[in-house]
This record gives structure tokens, sequence and C-alpha cells, in this order.
């Protein structure tokens, strides 16, 4: 296939991704109290926000005020505030109004990107050896000293090459030593991935690296674009507001000054509002904007002057500085969450280009329904090139290079994936052992790295959501939260709670926010999809797989076509403890033996910890004060928290359950303050006051349980708030 062909291909790709994204996928901001600052050929408008604002200044937007809809542009997005110039005039005054940001901005610049790609003869015949890897190598084989030595022979002597890096295999530490090698002779290195996070990371280890080799010089590396202070603030200057600092500490203090007293603007004008305020405004966005111009300015002079630049994939692609330079050297990374054709645009931009990811964790994300988009921008460059196909054989594509030992997970986690996702080719070092033991010592379930926690038989507490169709199981929800308190109190601070499905990890960080908020604090503690912690790691991982009864079948999540992919990040995200909170019965009765979630429950049944639903009293130590076990059949708390009840009793019962003749006495004494569901119930629950849930009881009431019967009583506004809503009482 010809270069302009595969152009032709992925410009009708974004192009479709585009059109679907500007129908159904805008992010939507309410904003209020919005004041008109001036008018001239647009119309400038001051709005207050409810919620911080993340939209990068100079990004189009629509504003929506009752029926008036008009295009717009950030002009300035910090804190609870925004100010925006919108094509046509809102009024003098708005109280409500909307933002729509669409996400279709930086595809536009790749099709740009595209088209300009195809005036270039070199940068099209980049890509077509990206797209057509030849399968004879240049690179001297028995000089080879080690890995880090083997991947700076194979992008000297082969334009591209392809680095496969399972989780944990030292992929961070292999590329930094690569770049330094390559700064050491002085090559220009442009490091990319599509995210903020993996470009720190990355740009972290360099800068540490060349710090405690003795060779570092202010300058030369450049982390460019946004990025995390925290991850880079201890680190000799590699930012531009830091080489700033450093080299023009007037300007980066006017920044400051001018930035402060902008805030207080703000802030001002948030109680109170004229035409001096609008003045003053103006003319300190003016002088905001002559500062951020002056130091535009160096951070160009910082640019041209770096070896080593790191920035996002989105910002190379909009910013002339990066994409209208040439480079010796660039190195992308997380490739196997980036579309092709920004695989193809990075690899335009330089004579060598390692491409460096693991195409058995998470694809890219596409939402259009097109042959193309499936093609193009669902699926990774190591498939698209076929670079991946030979990972079933014994022997791999010549320029693929894989780092084959890893040194995160327990022996006994890594068991699973080294054998089921990585066809055996990877091992563990030997430190894995002894470097984890630690965490696996520790509760619940101490001296076991891997577990399966069964809740079959336990009742049917799975639903959809009403608003995200999204999946929740409430009894998962909230032993997987006993299992980070018991986590959380024998000493592990780092700790991850992953779901398959959005709204059951939205919901878990509810429960976190409203009764963890405290050991948050202290801890590293994040409740969260996969998605989000690819590219992290935690000592404590629960995943929960959610689906269970009364839903039929499992989730396209769990079983298809990207499940493998999904469940993998899940299990390598851990380095010492990792518990799997499953309805086994379910998977077994309901996924077939091929389906990786299936052998995951057959591994752990057979090779590892399992802890069935009758061990409950064995493992749960800490009772938290408003998380409480206990037996299903002793109603004497549940009887009281009915009496004291100070304005409402909610009860959910499935349909058709008769209820013990004392449940009924007591509801019948307190009718007035009774309200029966049972319509759309799968399972028994009592909600008290809005504020206390009863899951398990009355157990009679309860489908697919197994003795012994056990209920939970939680003492949360927020989690009663969401099942209310749900119920839709």
């Amino acid at each position: 296939m010809k270069t302009s062909s595969y152009i032709i291909e992925w410009k009708k790709a974004l192009q479709a991704e585009i059109m679907h994204l500007k129908k159904y996928e805008s992010t939507k901001y309410l904003i209020n109290n919005g004041h008109l600052v001036t008018k001239d050929k647009n119309f400038t408008y001051f709005f207050e926000t409810y919620a911080p604002v993340r939209i990068p200044v100079g990004s189009l937007v629509k504003v929506e005020w009752g029926g008036i809809k008009t295009g717009g542009k950030i002009l300035s997005s910090e804190g609870k505030n925004v100010i925006i110039s919108c094509e046509q005039s809102l009024g003098d005054i708005i109280t409500e109004a909307y933002i729509f940001h669409d996400p279709w901005e930086l595809l536009d610049q790749l099709i740009q990107r595209l088209e300009e790609i195809k005036e270039s003869k070199k940068k099209r015949a980049r890509i077509k050896r990206l797209m057509n890897p030849d399968m004879m190598t240049k690179h001297p084989t028995n000089i080879i000293k080690s890995n880090v030595h083997e991947l700076i022979l194979r992008s000297k002597y082969n334009p591209v090459t392809f680095v496969w890096g399972p989780p944990g295999t030292g992929k961070t530490y292999t590329l930094a030593r690569v770049a330094a090698n390559k700064y050491f002779k002085k090559k220009k290195v442009l490091l990319l991935s599509h995210s903020n996070q993996s470009v720190d990371v990355l740009m972290r280890e360099i800068s540490a690296f060349l710090s405690k080799q003795g060779r570092y010089k202010e300058g030369d590396v450049l982390r460019y674009g946004s990025h995390s202070s925290e991850l880079l603030e201890d680190l000799p200057a590699i930012t531009s507001s830091q080489l700033l600092q450093n080299r023009n500490p007037m300007l980066a203090e006017e920044r400051v000054n001018v930035m402060e007293e902008r805030r207080h603007l703000k802030l001002d004008l948030s109680k109170s509002f004229s035409k001096r305020d609008s003045e003053s405004l103006l003319k300190l966005e003016t002088k905001v904007a002559r500062i951020l111009e002056k130091i535009r300015e160096k951070e160009l002079d910082f640019l041209q002057d770096a070896f080593i630049i790191g920035t996002t994939l989105a910002k190379a692609a909009m910013d002339t500085a990066i994409y209208e330079k040439d480079y010796d050297v660039i190195i992308l990374d997380e490739a196997s969450m980036a579309y092709v054709p920004q695989a193809a645009f990075a690899a335009s931009m330089a004579k060598n280009i390692i491409i460096c990811g693991d195409f058995k964790q998470l694809p890219p994300i596409a939402s259009a329904r097109h042959e193309l988009v499936g093609k193009w921008l669902r699926e990774d460059v190591f498939h698209r090139t076929g670079v991946a196909d030979t990972v079933h054989s014994s022997n791999l594509h010549p320029h693929l290079f894989l780092l084959k030992e890893q040194r995160r997970m327990h022996p006994d986690i890594s068991a699973f994936t080294n054998k089921h996702i990585y066809h055996s080719l990877v091992g563990d070092h030997p430190s894995v052992l002894n470097g984890r033991n630690h965490i696996a010592r520790q509760k619940p379930f101490p001296e076991k790295a891997s577990t399966l926690l069964s809740t079959s038989y336990t009742g049917e507490h799975a639903f959809i959501e009403k608003s995200s169709r999204s999946r929740i199981n409430l009894w998962h929800l909230l032993q997987s939260f006993q299992l980070i308190h018991e986590a959380y109190l024998d000493g592990s601070r780092s700790i991850g709670y992953i779901s398959p499905y959005r709204a059951q990890a939205q919901w878990m960080d509810i429960l976190l926010q409203d009764l963890y908020q405290l050991e948050k604090g202290s801890a590293d503690i994040l409740a969260a999809t996969v998605h989000r912690f690819q590219g992290s790691e935690r000592d404590v991982i629960i995943f929960d797989s959610v689906d269970s009864y009364p839903l039929e079948r499992p989730g396209m999540l769990l079983v298809g076509k990207e499940s493998e992919r999904l469940l993998n990040v899940a299990v390598t995200r851990t380095k010492g403890k990792f518990i799997h909170v499953s309805d086994s019965q379910f998977i077994k009765r309901n996924v077939s033996a091929n389906k990786m979630i299936r052998k995951l429950v057959d591994f752990q049944e057979k090779s590892q910890y399992h802890v069935r639903p009758h061990e409950i009293g064995s493992w749960i130590k800490h009772q938290h004060p408003r998380v409480q076990w206990m037996h299903a059949r002793k109603w004497e708390r549940v009887f009281d928290d009915m009496k004291q009840c100070h304005t409402s009793i909610l009860m959910g019962t499935p349909d058709q359950a008769t209820l013990p003749k004392e449940w009924e006495n007591i509801l019948s004494n307190r009718k007035k303050r009774v309200s029966r569901i049972s319509e759309n119930v799968p399972f028994p629950f009592i909600i008290i006051d809005n504020r206390i849930l009863w899951l398990g009881v009355p157990v009679e009431a309860t489908r697919n349980t197994k003795a012994p019967f056990v209920s939970v009583r939680v003492d949360s506004e927020a989690l009663c708030r969401e099942l209310i809503h749900q119920v839709g009482v």
C-alpha cells in the first residue's frame, strides 16, 4: 500500500471520528454570573464556574444560553472562572449558561499535519518504513552487552525499532538510558507519548540518570507543555517555568505578580461587577498577554537549545515549534494507546524512531462506528504493521525487541499473566519474590499475594445504572471497601480499586469521599476504571469484576474483544497483593473456558488462595464505625434503627417477596414513615432517614443465597442518595 493511500484512509478515519464527537461527545460545563466585559468584533464575557474548568486557552467552544447558541474561544481558564470571546452577543448579564468543549480539535490538527506530510517526499518515505518494516535488521548482534546496549544498536542501524515492554520489565529505565546515550553523542531526541503522566515519568528518569552520571547540563533537557509539578519539582530545572526562574527571574516574578493580581481581581468580580471592573480586567488581560508572549519567546529559545525534548503527541501536532523541526531520534512511548496516524506523524519527524509499548494492554480509544475507524484508530501500530502477528510463534518479528524480565509483581501474581497473556515469553527477575513478600504478608489474607474472594450465593446485587447504563454491584462494592479498610489498617498506603465499569468505580469513589476522606489524605488510595490505571502501579490492587445475578450474562468489558487487554492491565498494576472480587459461580456458568476472565477464575481456584463466602467472618477483622457486618437473622439492630427513625423508612424488596411477621409488625407501627417499593428491585434493602442503608435484610426476601446469611449496615448519606436516585423514589 502506498503512503498516499495510507494518508487518505487515515484522514477518512479521523474525519469520521470528528463527526461522531461533534454529534455525541461534547464535554458540557455549567457556568454562571456572566458579565459582558467588552464588545468589538466579538463579545468578551467573564463567567464564574461551579468547579474548575480545565479547557486550554485558545480552545474553540460553543456557548448556549436560553435559545442562543454561539461559537467562542477561551481567553482565560483559571480556578473557578473563565473569560470567553463569543461570536455574538448574549446580553449584558447572564445568570446561567453552558460551555460545550469538543475534543475533536486535536484530530483536526492531526489531519492538517497529514496534509503537510503528503507534500514531503522525505516524510512520506519515513512513514513507508514504519508501515512496512523490512524483515532484515542491520544492527550487529555479536557485540550486544545488555538490553540497553541492544536497543542503542537497533535504533542506530535501523530506521524503525519496535520495543515490546510488558508491565514491570524496565521500559522507562531502558528508554531513559537510550535517550541519554543519544544525548551524549549530541543527537536531537524528541520523546512523545499520549499522556502527560507518561512523558513526566520518562523525563524524570532521564534527568535523574544524567544527574547521577554527573553529565547533566541545564537547558539540554526540556519538558515542554503541561506537566505534573509534583513529579518534577525535586529535579534539576527541566521545565520552562524552572528555566525561566533560573535564567530570567525578573520576568518570572512579573508573571507571578500579574497572575496574583488577576486572581484577586477575579475574586472581587465575583462579588460585584462594574464598568470600572471591566476596564481593569481588560487592562490586566492585555498585560498578561504581553507577559505570556515574552515567556513564549523564551520558551522557543529553550526549545532551540535543548537536545532532549519531552511532550505529548497532541502538543506536538498543534505546536509549530515542535512539528516544523527535524530530529535525529524520536521515542514514542505508550504507543499501543496511540492512533496509527499519530505514530505515523511521529515517525515523519525523525531519521530514526523507537516505537515502544505493550500491545497486550489497552488499545487506542475511538467511538465512531466506521470501518476505517476500527482499522486505524481502534488498533495499535504494532498490529497494523504486522509486528505483533508473530508473538504466538517461537520467533518474534526481527524488528520487535522484547523486554522479557518483569520486576514489579510478586511471582504468584505474575504467574497468571506470564503464562496466559505473554505466552511464557516473560519471566520473573529473582528480586521480585523477596522484594514483594513484605506486602503479601499484610492483611487482608496475610501471606497471600493473589486471592480470589468469591461472592457466590450471597444474593443478587448487580444492576444496570439508569443514567449511564453501566453496571453496579452493591455487595461487591461494600466487600471491596472492607478490603481497602483491612489493608489500610494493616499499614498499606498504596491501594488501588479497579472496576471494568465506570459506574461501579464512581460509586466507590463516592463512598470513599464520604467515609474515608481522612485516610485518603494520608495514603494513595484510588478507585477508577482500568483506563485510569494504565501506566501506574500500587502495592495492593482490588479488582472487582462486578458481574453477577440477576444479570443474565457478563458485559462486553469482561468477555468482549478487548477484555484480555483490560484484564491484563488490572492484574499487572499490583506489586505485592492482588485480590479479585468475583461471583465465581456466575462466571463459570456464563463464560466459556477460553475467555480470559474465566481463565483467571479457574487459575486462582486451582493454584492460589480461594476465599469462599462462608469464610467472611475469618477475614473481616476490623469493623469500620460506619460500615458494619453482622448476621442477617439478628434483627435487633435493624429494628432499633427503625424505632429511632426521624423522617422516613424506604424499604425495597423484590417482587412477591414475603416478609416475616416480626417485620410486618414493626413496619405497621411506623407506617406513616414507611415507603415500600418492589418494582425493578433485585435485592432487599432498607434506607432509614436517607442516611442509613441496610443490605441483605430481611434475608427471607433475598434470592440465590446460602448460609451463613450476612447483612451490612452503612451510615452514608452519599451512598443512600445514589441508591434512592437509582430506584427512582
